[in-house]
């Protein structure tokens, strides 16, 4: 009997799963999106000086050595979770345009408001998503990728707006570039309390911003 409860216990597997004060949110195969899940919490609640791997790991429930397997050090799972926030900015511009009809005015109103409304419900990862924190992105290629892939969206509308008579000649990156600086401001006085987020303001204001914005691309509108 000894032995058998020896060769039971010998045979017992380590658990999966190690909490940290109750908090655990890894299981076996999804570290590193326990990883980023919890730097965005931590993001979130204390800001960027209360994140580091060891805070990523403690609120995942894994060891302090855990995230070496993924992240070499704090900047790369920076960069982790800003890539994911471009990709959920892309996909939400994605379908707001898709939900938007064929008009190109609504399209482009609609990608404007899925981006400031992106800024406002996602002010952490919004801030770091164009802070300085990743913005040398040359060691980053996926998150360059989702910057430049939400940034592409941006030029295909003008481009798009081109080929139809809709918004006057010029290169459609520069174009662009006019369009986004003006829509992120806005967001960005949103995001650090410059402008009132009242919920019975926000539309209406951010929609005349986009309407002033499309008015001055327009083909009819001075140069």
């Amino acid at each position: 009997m000894g032995g058998k409860g020896r060769r039971r216990a010998g045979t017992r597997k380590a658990p999966a799963v190690r909490s940290a004060a109750g908090r655990g949110r890894y299981h076996h195969g999804n570290l590193r999106r326990a990883l980023i899940e919890g730097a965005l919490h931590i993001l979130e609640t204390e800001g960027l000086s209360g994140l580091s791997l060891r805070a990523a790991a403690r609120r995942a429930g894994v060891s302090e050595a855990a995230p070496y397997r993924h992240f070499a050090d704090k900047e790369a799972l920076l960069a982790a979770v800003a890539e994911e926030g471009f990709r959920a900015l892309s996909a939400a511009m994605r379908e707001a345009r898709g939900k938007a009809g064929g008009e190109l005015a609504a399209r482009f109103r609609a990608t404007g408001m899925t981006y400031v409304r992106f800024a406002v419900e996602n002010p952490a990862r919004f801030r770091l998503m164009f802070g300085r924190e990743v913005a040398e992105r040359s060691g980053h290629a996926p998150l360059r990728q989702a910057a430049e892939e939400s940034f592409g969206m941006l030029v295909a509308g003008i481009e798009e707006g081109q080929r139809a008579g809709l918004i006057r000649d010029g290169d459609p990156r520069e174009l662009s570039m006019a369009a986004w600086s003006m829509v992120h401001g806005f967001s960005a006085l949103l995001v650090d309390g410059q402008l009132s987020k009242g919920s019975e303001d926000l539309e209406t204001v951010a929609t005349g911003v986009i309407r002033h914005l499309f008015l001055g691309l327009r083909r009819d509108s001075p140069a």
